[in-house]
């Protein structure tokens, strides 16, 4: 048995490339920096070492997500890993890239206040920035006293 899963989270290297298949399908494609924290050998200081990760999604999605995605968004993704390679002006060529399953918007700039993607107004919108509608309080009733012995406990 094996495992194919990838968590990611990182900032967009360029605007995403929204293209589509001779079939239909759309395929959306775009590259994330996902830092690494090593510490300099020479200078002791913690440092991060920038990797550089090409992400695919394909589908319907893809469309929708491309409308929200610029260079430098801030996303998280899980997917899988893919390896593809191919010959191009007779020279061998491959890469590993993430097929995207999920993705999350994390840059808050994008988003409006209550963290959605809706072009409504706020007041439409009805997020979590929103006030709950008054209810009239019901009275709490307290559970019945039950006399519990240790006798009682089956174990």
């Amino acid at each position: 048995m094996s495992i194919n899963r990838v968590n990611i989270s990182g900032n967009l290297t360029r605007d995403p490339e929204l293209r589509m298949t001779s079939g239909g399908t759309q395929v959306l494609s775009f590259g994330v920096a996902v830092n690494d924290r090593r510490r300099n050998p020479q200078s002791g200081e913690w440092e991060d070492y920038p990797n550089f990760v090409d992400c695919t999604m394909f589908g319907a999605r893809a469309e929708a997500v491309s409308r929200y995605l610029s260079k430098g968004s801030k996303v998280a993704i899980e997917g899988k890993l893919r390896y593809s390679s191919w010959e191009r002006d007779g020279q061998r060529r491959s890469k590993l890239e993430v097929i995207v399953d999920e993705i999350e918007f994390m840059s808050r700039g994008q988003q409006q206040g209550d963290g959605s993607f809706n072009h409504q107004p706020q007041a439409q919108r009805g997020g979590y920035n929103q006030q709950a509608p008054a209810r009239p309080a019901a009275p709490v009733q307290a559970p019945p006293v039950a006399d519990i012995y240790d006798e009682d406990i089956p174990f």
